[in-house]
Parts: structure tokens; C-alpha cells; sequence
């Protein structure tokens, strides 16, 4: 019995000589004994030293065992203590009546030393056993209830990234729905390559591509088609302007905060990279990205981790990365405003896209394709172009390529009121082009002095050679004026619409 535990004990019997003998008996197994002499005192004494194990004779005055027994079964804080009855006896009916009271087991006097010390270690074991069950049982619920919230939790993020990524890309989803099938319709040659390029990433879902093209010829919907064609389609797809990120939020916005971080930071928040967790990232504009957030960037695509604003330690993160540019990154990496090893590890697959004005064997195809669309938005049906629109659409440079070619059938469809589109209904006044605003730096010194310090006219002439020294390049010009890219957009046009006037 040397593997059994100190405990403390409580011995009940009306005879001194037998307390005695079990005195003797369990003190030298280091045990903590307590004793009392009948059924009243037992019942004090339990209450107040809460023993592991009772020892409890059945013959006792003023109140026998067995009630002494049924008593402590039905106190609060005393039902699970177990009770070793020591009885002289030994009929069945008698034993029966002492589990029926509650007891564990018995001893018949006289016992042999031997039988009291194995019950006794026998039921200390098995209390201590229970105790320990139910401990651990506890421990179980509450890791049960731990993971039930950390699941919930879980719940609530996917939700509200569904919620958040079909906010993020309702718009877009729209326009890629008025953009036709994967947003390319046109039988050139370009065409037809830009789409193999498309099916040859296919098979590799993980290879970050980089877009270039002039505004509006449909970087974002290379991005979309690439990822559906991708394994990654079942994923969201979280598009991001990079331009239009306030440079303070930047970080932030991409890479998510910790509560705490910064002042405002209220709650935790998951960033685009998260949000974007097993599919596509696409960053538009990337070169306005500025070149600390660049660095940053850099060091995700590398690692594969992302590190939230204030956060300890970096998540894992699965995220294809699509970026889209109008700039010339290339020289904007001469020029040091943007990093070469990031243009490197962005430009792994490049797809340059082509403008309007060099396929403009399918205008007539696209212009027909949205003519259809609109009009059965209008509930109509949209008869064939006339060889006068045709005309039209072929002789137009279209500057604002795709966008302004479904721009201006879908006023086209307005003014006309779903009939047939004549000529008169295509207004390429209402788009920025050479006759608003050339992209050619004709004004001169002189130019200048004849304005009479006209403000208005001061504002258009630095905006027309801001477009000329950059031909055209909408993000380039409002660099070199030190404006955001939406002012040009709202200059050129008041200028157009003067114009028009």
C-alpha cells in the first residue's frame, strides 16, 4: 500500500477498542485521521472537515449507521464522500441495506488488517479517480465551448467576407456583365493571343501576372477571366485601386490592423489580403503604390506572410496576386519611383492590352454587343447598326478605348429611346478627345501672356501640356501637376462640356 496517497479519513464507532485498532492500523500510511463516536458527531465533523472516505460502523446509539449514511447522501458537499461500512453484520439482508443507504462497500468485524487496508486504497484510488474525470470533464467543456465560439467565430468572419468581397465587387461585376463574355469580344489577332496567354495560366494559379494598358481597356476584366480560368475561381476575387487608397490607410487597408494600433483603431481589421484568402488579389494602378507600402508588399509575395498593422506575429497568406498599371513601369523604375525587384516579382507573366484604336476591327462587333445588352435593358430589341454608324464608330480614335465605345452607345440607346441609333444620337463630344483637350503641347509663352491671367484658362492649358509631355497618360499627368488622377478627370470634363456650349 505505499503507492497509496495521504488522505484524510473520518472513523465512526461507539467502541474505543475497534477506533483504537484503526488508529493504529492507518496512521502509519501518513493519513490524516479524524474520529467520532457516534452518529451526530460524524455528521458535525463531516460537514465541517469534508474527508475523503468515512469509515462507518453500523451499530451505533442515538443513530445507526445506515441514517447516518442516508443523512450524508443527501447534504449538499458531503454525497460524493465515500462510506466503508464496518458491521458486525454479515447477512446478506444487512449488507444490501448498507449499499441501499449509500455505502461503497464493507468490512465484517473482526477484519484482518490486510482487508482494511486494501478497501481503504481500493476506494481512495477510485475517488481520487473520479475527481480527476470530473476535472477533466470540465477542462473538456470548457475547450468544448472555446472552439464552439472560436467555429462561430470562423462563421462570422466567411460571412462577412462574402458580404464585404460581394460589396467590393458588385460594381465591377456589373461592368464585366456590359463588357460581354470575359469581357472580350473582337476577332483580331491581339485578341486572340491575349486569350491564349489567358488559358496558358491556367495551370498555374499561383504565377502573379502584371496587366499594362491604357485606361479603359479592360485591365480589371483580364484580371477577372484570369482568375475563373484559375483553380483559385471557387476563391473571391478583392479588387483594389491602389490610386484611390488614402497614403495614411494604405497599410491598413491591405494588410489589415489589430485593435490598438493607431489612434480610431477601435477593432480589429482584416485586410485585403485576407479578405482575398484562397483566390485573387488585383491591384489596379500599382504604380501609384507608394514606395514604403511597396516594400512592404515585396516582402509578402516573397515570405508568403502577412503582417497586420501592430500585430506580433505574421499570418500565412494563399493569395494570387494580379496587378494592372497604365503607367510605364519601366520608367518609373529608371526614374526610382518604383522598386525593380517588385516590378520583377509582379511581371513574372506580363499581358500588355492593346487600345481600341488597334483593333479597331472589332468596334463594330463591340459597339453591336452592347447595343443588345442595352436594349434589352430597355426591354427592346436592338436592330443592326446602320452603315452611317458604322461609318461613325470606324472613323473615331476613341482615346477612352472600350469604356468610352460602351459609354457611348449605351447614350446613343438613351437619346434614341431603344428604336433604331442614328448618327445623330452618338455624342463623342461628351468623352475627353482632341477636340476638348489635345494631348499635344501647342500652347506657348505667348499662349500664355494672351490669356490675361484667365484662371480657368491658366488650369486648361497646364492640364493640356501635362497630357502632351506624357502623351496622354492620365496618372503621369496628374503627377507632373501634383493632383489626383479624379481631378484631371473632372477638368477635362468642364472643358468638354464648354465646348459643347
Amino acid at each position: 500500500m505505499t503507492d497509496v496517497l495521504p488522505a484524510r479519513l473520518l472513523i465512526v464507532d461507539d467502541v474505543a477498542s475497534n477506533v483504537e485498532l484503526l488508529v493504529r492500523l492507518l496512521e502509519p500510511m501518513g493519513h490524516e485521521l479524524l474520529v467520532a463516536s457516534d452518529g451526530l458527531a460524524a455528521l458535525a465533523l463531516a460537514t465541517r472537515a469534508k474527508p475523503d472516505l468515512i469509515l462507518l460502523d453500523v451499530m451505533m446509539p442515538r443513530m445507526d449507521g445506515l441514517t447516518v449514511c442516508r443523512r450524508l447522501k443527501q447534504t449538499p458537499g458531503l454525497a460524493d464522500i465515500p462510506v466503508l461500512f464496518i458491521t458486525a453484520l454479515d447477512e446478506a439482508v444487512n449488507l444490501l441495506a448498507g449499499f441501499d443507504a449509500g455505502g461503497v462497500d464493507y468490512v465484517v468485524k473482526p477484519f484482518r488488517n490486510e482487508e482494511i487496508l486494501a478497501r481503504v486504497g481500493t476506494h481512495l484510488a477510485l475517488a481520487r479517480a473520479r475527481c480527476d474525470l470530473l476535472a477533466r470533464t470540465t477542462e473538456l467543456e470548457i475547450l468544448n465551448a472555446r472552439l464552439i465560439a472560436e467555429r462561430d467565430a470562423r462563421r462570422r468572419a466567411v460571412d462577412e467576407r462574402k458580404a464585404v468581397t460581394a460589396q467590393l465587387s458588385a460594381y465591377s461585376s456589373r461592368e464585366a456583365e456590359h463588357w460581354g463574355l470575359a469581357g472580350f469580344l473582337g476577332q483580331s489577332a491581339t485578341m486572340a493571343k491575349i486569350l491564349a496567354d489567358i488559358n496558358k495560366l491556367h495551370r498555374n494559379a499561383d504565377v502573379s501576372v502584371l496587366i499594362s494598358g491604357e485606361s479603359g481597356t479592360g485591365k480589371e476584366l483580364v484580371a477577372r477571366a484570369i482568375h475563373h480560368a484559375s483553380a483559385r475561381a471557387h476563391g473571391p476575387f478583392i479588387p483594389v485601386n491602389c490610386a484611390a487608397i488614402p497614403a495614411d490607410l494604405a497599410e491598413s487597408t491591405l494588410f489589415g490592423h489589430v485593435k490598438g494600433a493607431f489612434t480610431g483603431a477601435t477593432s480589429d481589421r482584416r485586410g485585403c489580403f485576407e479578405l482575398a484568402e484562397g483566390g485573387t488579389l488585383f491591384l489596379d494602378e500599382i504604380g501609384d503604390m507608394p514606395l514604403e507600402l511597396q516594400a512592404k508588399l515585396l516582402r509578402v509575395l516573397e515570405d508568403g506572410e502577412v503582417l497586420q498593422v501592430g500585430a506580433a506575429c505574421a499570418k500565412k497568406t494563399r493569395v494570387r496576386i494580379v496587378a494592372a498599371t497604365n503607367a510605364d513601369l519601366g520608367q518609373d523604375v529608371a526614374t526610382g519611383k518604383f522598386r525593380l525587384d517588385l516590378y520583377y516579382r509582379l511581371a513574372r507573366f506580363q499581358l500588355p492590352l492593346p487600345p481600341l484604336r488597334e483593333r479597331s476591327g472589332d468596334i463594330v462587333l463591340l459597339a453591336q454587343h452592347f447595343a443588345n445588352l442595352f436594349a434589352s435593358e430597355m426591354g427592346g430589341v436592338m436592330q443592326s447598326l446602320t452603315p452611317e454608324v458604322v461609318a461613325a464608330l470606324e472613323a473615331h480614335p476613341f482615346p477612352g478605348n472600350v469604356r468610352e465605345l460602351k459609354n457611348l452607345i449605351e447614350r446613343a440607346l438613351i437619346l434614341a429611346g431603344g428604336e433604331t441609333v442614328g448618327v445623330e444620337h452618338l455624342q463623342f463630344g461628351t468623352v475627353p478627345s482632341s477636340r476638348a483637350l489635345s494631348t499635344t503641347p501647342t500652347a506657348s509663352l505667348s499662349d500664355i501672356a494672351a490669356l490675361s491671367f484667365n484662371l480657368h484658362e491658366l488650369e486648361r492649358l497646364a492640364v493640356q501640356r501635362a497630357l502632351g509631355a506624357t502623351q496622354g497618360n492620365i496618372s503621369r499627368a496628374a503627377s507632373l501637376l501634383g493632383v489626383h488622377r479624379a481631378r484631371i478627370y473632372r477638368m477635362m470634363e468642364r472643358y468638354d462640356a464648354d465646348e459643347s456650349r
